[in-house]
Parts: structure tokens; sequence; C-alpha cells
């Protein structure tokens, strides 16, 4: 039996990756940033037993680039589609075509996400058909299968608030069962950059929480006034 588990990752690139946030943040900065995001990413899958980890990234042409940030027990493939839809199906369809018996895909926008969560969505996939991690802003950090099923991609409006929403009822109209985890949050504009700060600005030292993009935040000078203030700024990042 393969678990398998991939991060959806994208290349950093200044001006393609996190651009919501520009501003506050500069393009130069977000890239920085989004690549302590998928450091972090890949640390959990990392330390996760049990699974085969991979990372599904874009541009194709960045397989030097992921290569050489991936550790060893990591493979690497590269994202196919003309959505985010056909990206998820397609790479969900790889990894199957693999061996795995249950595949779980994450974002690369959730950094400070617990671990125990994917070991959690591999739990329910035992019992459902399919598991979906929702963000709070209506879209989901994670979803997971036990068999392809790429009809559950089409017509889903991304990037938009109803994306959990409309795939839990593709799943019903499909005739397969769903299991919701717990909600979590993705960072993608500012307000959700401000809460990121609170959140590592207020956690205890640990160089396994999130230390990617505690590094990257820092760099930008964008703990030190949440420190000085702590969790009751109402504009901790810029």
């Amino acid at each position: 039996m393969m678990r398998a588990a991939a991060v959806m990752a994208r290349m950093p690139v200044p001006g393609e990756v996190k651009t919501r946030l520009v501003p506050p943040l500069t393009p130069l900065e977000a890239a920085r940033l989004y690549a302590g995001f998928l450091q972090d990413a890949i640390d959990r899958l990392a330390r996760i037993s049990g699974i085969r980890p991979f990372v599904a990234y874009t541009p194709p042409a960045a397989d030097s680039f992921f290569s050489g940030i991936v550790p060893p027990e990591f493979s690497i493939l590269p994202q196919a589609g003309e959505d985010l839809g056909e990206r998820l199906a397609n790479v969900m369809e790889a990894l199957f075509s693999r061996g795995a018996t249950a595949v779980v895909l994450c974002d690369s926008d959730s950094p400070t996400l617990p671990g125990r969560y994917i070991g959690e969505a591999f739990r329910r996939l035992d019992e459902s058909d399919v598991v979906v991690g929702p963000c709070d802003d209506g879209g989901y950090y994670l979803i997971g299968m036990r068999r392809h099923t790429p009809r559950l991609f089409s017509g889903i409006p991304w990037s938009s608030a109803h994306v959990t929403q409309r795939t839990v009822e593709a799943a019903e109209r499909l005739d397969l069962s769903v299991s919701l985890l717990e909600p979590w949050y993705d960072v993608d504009m500012a307000a959700d950059l401000d809460r990121l700060c609170r959140e590592v600005a207020g956690s205890p030292e640990d160089d396994t929480f999130a230390r990617h993009t505690n590094q990257a935040l820092a760099e930008l000078g964008l703990l030190m006034q949440a420190r000085a203030v702590g969790n009751d700024t109402q504009d901790t990042c810029r």
C-alpha cells in the first residue's frame, strides 16, 4: 500500500508568486517569503512517516531548481494543465498511476499548518472517498482521494470563496463520500500576512515551527514590530 502526498509548488519567481501580497510587499519580497513557505511545506511532508513524498512543480522547466531543494527521499513531477483543476487532476492521475492507494495534495501557502492534519487526512481516507481541508477564505489547503476521479475538479470556480463548497457538491453528485478536516488558513492577502506575523511572533522558539518562513519574515523586517507589541497589534506587517 502506497500513500502518496505531494506539495503543489511554484518556482519562487518575483512577479509570479504571491502577487496579491504586492503591496504591501514588493515582488522580490513576496517571492522571498513564498520560498520560505515552500521549504516549510516540504519539511512538513518530510517529517510524516508512512508516506511517499512528492513535489509537483510548475513551470515544467523548473525541474533542476526543485531537484536542488528537495530531500533525497522526495520525488518531483511537473504539473500540467490550463488551470488549477486540470493540474490537480493530472497530478492525482500521475500518482495513482505509480501505484498509490491514497493521494493527498497539499498547498504551499499554509506554512504553519500542523503536520498532523496531513496524517489525519490519510486516516480519513480509510473510510471516505474524498477528504478536504478547508481554508478560512473558502478554498482548501489540502485535498485527498482514494481513487482517481478527475470530474471532481471540473467546473470549480478557482480563486473564489466557493471552492470548498462546490467541491463538496461535486463529490456528492458523483456519489463520493466526503470528510472535512478542521479549517486552517493560507496566506494570500495582506490580512493573512498580518495573521501569519502575529502567529509566528507569538509562537515558542522551536526550530521545527515554520522555521524557513520565520527566517524570511525576519529578513524582511516583518517580525520586529510584531514581537515588540505582541498579539494585540492591528497592523503588524507594515
